[in-house]
């Protein structure tokens, strides 16, 4: 799952989304888009700067994944200057082996080492979350898929709205305006002015505008963090209490997930964790790890660990959460003529997105917000499944280099001597 921006300004959490769209063609055939806005209410959608896109993202058959690494998965997360970086972690799982590193410290104060049950803010990886609830109450016949999120929440959408299913903004399809009326955050100082800034879910919905549609729903697909924040209103609705406390009860609970958390109104992080650390005009560190992550409400807000994602994600795959049809959802991306806005292939299905790196596809999701990046993605048959996370102190398209070097020492064979 991060802040309000202006129209002036870059839509922040789309740049490491970049990372994992086909920025990877550096290095690889790919990656999928990685998420979202910044965590503020949903800035107007600006386009990310230029980078190589995906030729495809469409699935592909299993392909056997390489042997394990190391010597490039230590130098990928090692490298702590392209771009600037405070730490860097990667926890790699999976049939094909498993391995843990770590590089810079959690604290520049006391200069304290990454320890693997450190937590940290995850960003948009918070929206698979809520995907998954969804389609739970959906298993449960209390939802259907195919139904308007209006038929759920009357009067809540300007009234002119076309109809938009459940699924439509589960897989992004759903054409919603930009958001209109969100504070500057153009400079570092801006963005630490605004950090303790308070919002609620129905004042999100009050920045989308009555009109008109970006697209017809369904007939296009754009990331938008504003589609989570109605469904997990959604969540709310059907089940009656807040939605942190459904996911806790239906997922962190029974996976024994107990250093993943929806953090509400609380701006720390509490226990051990990473610090995040944004870079100010002057050119001096800002602690930025307090951040109040109401603005994220339902789409970026959660806080977890390596070690609990990739259980999250083993359970996830592994069917433990879903039952098969709803599961397939997560890996069936929309109608193979709906393309992004900007005319590249669809890579949002409902909850999960697609990237293919080295002839390897894989599943998962990424977030991001000021002082964090992070990812965890997995082939289908979790030959391969990984997480990562590190701490960038400029939120821009510099991050693209660590995710591609990481991304290439996932799947890149040793060398032969």
């Amino acid at each position: 799952m991060l802040s309000h921006m202006s129209s002036s300004s870059l839509s922040r959490r789309a740049v490491v989304g970049a990372a994992l769209s086909g920025a990877a063609v550096m290095a690889t055939p790919g990656l999928a888009q990685a998420a979202g806005r910044a965590p503020g209410p949903r800035p107007p959608h600006r386009p990310v700067p230029s980078v190589p896109t995906v030729p495809s993202a469409r699935p592909t058959p299993p392909v056997p994944v390489p042997p394990l690494n190391v010597p490039a998965l230590r130098a990928a997360i090692g490298d702590l200057e392209h771009p600037r970086l405070t730490a860097a972690q990667v926890r790699v799982s999976g049939s094909a082996g498993r391995w843990y590193g770590t590089a810079g410290v959690a604290e520049r104060d006391t200069g304290r080492a990454v320890r693997a049950r450190d937590t940290f803010r995850i960003g948009s990886i918070t929206k698979v979350f809520v995907a998954t609830v969804v389609l739970q109450l959906a298993a449960e016949g209390r939802v259907a898929v195919e139904a308007p999120i209006q038929r759920h929440l009357p009067g809540l959408l300007p009234a002119g709205f076309p109809p938009i299913t459940v699924l439509q903004l589960l897989n992004h399809t759903s054409g919603l305006p930009d958001e209109e009326g969100t504070p500057d955050l153009s400079t570092p100082e801006a963005v630490a002015r605004h950090r303790y800034d308070r919002w609620t879910p129905r004042q999100l919905v009050a920045l989308l505008p009555p009109g008109p549609m970006k697209f017809t729903p369904g007939r296009k697909q754009e990331y938008r963090g504003i589609n989570y924040v109605l469904l997990a209103l959604l969540i709310e609705r059907l089940t009656g209490r807040p939605y942190g406390e459904v996911v806790a009860d239906r997922i962190l609970r029974p996976l024994g997930l107990h250093h993943t958390c929806v953090p509400g109104n609380d701006p720390r992080i509490h226990g051990p964790h990473v610090h995040g650390y944004m870079k100010m005009t002057d050119g001096s560190l800002l602690d930025i790890t307090d951040f109040d992550q109401s603005a994220a409400w339902g789409e970026g807000e959660m806080i977890s660990t390596t070690g609990d994602l990739d259980r999250f994600l083993t359970a996830l795959f592994s069917g433990e959460l879903l039952p098969s049809r709803e599961l397939d959802r997560m890996f069936t991306l929309p109608p193979e003529e709906v393309r992004m806005v900007d005319g590249t292939p669809a890579r949002y299905a409902a909850g999960l997105q697609t990237v293919m790196v080295n002839g390897i596809t894989f599943w998962g999701k990424t977030g991001e917000g000021f002082g964090y990046a992070s990812a965890m993605v997995a082939t289908r048959d979790q030959q391969r499944r990984a997480v990562l996370s590190f701490n960038p102190v400029r939120r821009d398209a510099t991050q693209v280099q660590a995710t591609v070097r990481i991304a290439d020492a996932l799947t890149k064979p040793p060398s032969r001597r």
